[in-house]
């Protein structure tokens, strides 16, 4: 979560500005303070891009198969679907600081304050690895194929794709919390500093849900909706099939445009001013 637009005072209208040549079918965007970081998931690597100026300051090998990125404050942690593992990249010059077993399929990754989180899309669990080391603190069941994964600043919460609802997990201990339903295909969650957010690919909308999983409306937006991410204000939303991203009001929903991106956008960051966007087809980041 980043509320660095609010303190900045700056409320922007989206306009394509560039597009940056990265890695081969980039599927995730994350970003560290200074830098944007993109899973390139075909070419088995992450770039790192200073986002003042879109430069590319280097690309750098991972696991096979890059989907997910989160950033520990130090450290960027990718998931490796096909290697079955994470691999933890110091932030400032990119050096391998270990690679971490994990469950089958890993697609989804986050950061609770202290430790990472995993989503395995096979193993119908999550991984909780202590962020200092790696250790591995726990595995934990919930739904079938999870996906997305996101902490509220209490609990996590996992996009479970093939049972169309998200799970809620205390992040101190695992615990179930609630299981909440949403719409189809639900591929990613994020969270606005008081709601839930979730992508349901398969139905082209969002479903906005209170902390205690009470539903509280779906909203369409673009084609087969990938990701989304929250500005501080704004939630974002990549639409794969449509090329484009939707920017809707988190506070009730309502769309306030739609935005050319590249080609089947599958994710999106937001860096403090800009909306960045992981163009799969493309081989190419936009910032917006």
């Amino acid at each position: 979560m980043n509320f660095l637009q609010v303190a900045i005072l700056r409320w922007y209208s989206a306009n394509l500005t560039t597009q940056v040549p990265v890695g081969n079918s980039p599927n995730d965007v994350a970003f560290d303070g200074v830098h944007v970081w993109v899973a390139n998931n075909a070419s088995n690597n992450v770039t790192k891009v200073r986002a003042s100026d879109c430069a590319v300051l280097g690309t750098f090998p991972v696991g096979n198969g890059p989907l997910a990125l989160a950033f520990d404050g130090a450290n960027i942690w990718v998931a490796n679907h096909n290697s079955n593992n994470v691999t933890k990249l110091q932030a400032s010059d990119g050096t391998n600081l270990g690679n971490f077993a994990v469950g089958n399929d890993p697609a989804g990754v986050a950061f609770d304050g202290a430790n990472v989180w995993v989503a395995n899309h096979i193993s119908n669990n999550v991984t909780k690895l202590r962020a200092s080391d790696g250790t591995t603190l726990g595995s934990f069941a919930v739904g079938k194929e999870p996906e997305g994964i996101a902490f509220d600043g209490a609990s996590i919460w996992v996009a479970n794709n093939s049972t169309n609802n998200v799970t809620k997990l205390r992040a101190s201990d695992g615990a179930l919390l609630g299981t909440f339903p949403v719409g189809k295909f639900p591929c990613a969650v994020a969270f606005d500093g008081t709601n839930i957010w979730v992508a349901n690919a398969s139905d082209n909308t969002v479903t906005r849900l209170r902390g205690d999983g009470t539903p509280l409306g779906t909203f369409p937006v673009g084609g087969e909706p990938f990701d989304l991410a929250f500005d501080g204000v704004y939630i974002w939303v990549a639409n794969s099939t449509t090329n484009n991203v939707t920017k809707v009001r988190a506070s009730d929903g309502t769309t306030l445009g739609t935005f050319p991106a590249g080609g089947f956008p599958t994710a999106v960051a937001f860096d403090g001013a800009n909306i960045w966007v992981a163009n799969d087809s493309s081989n190419t980041v936009s910032k917006l």
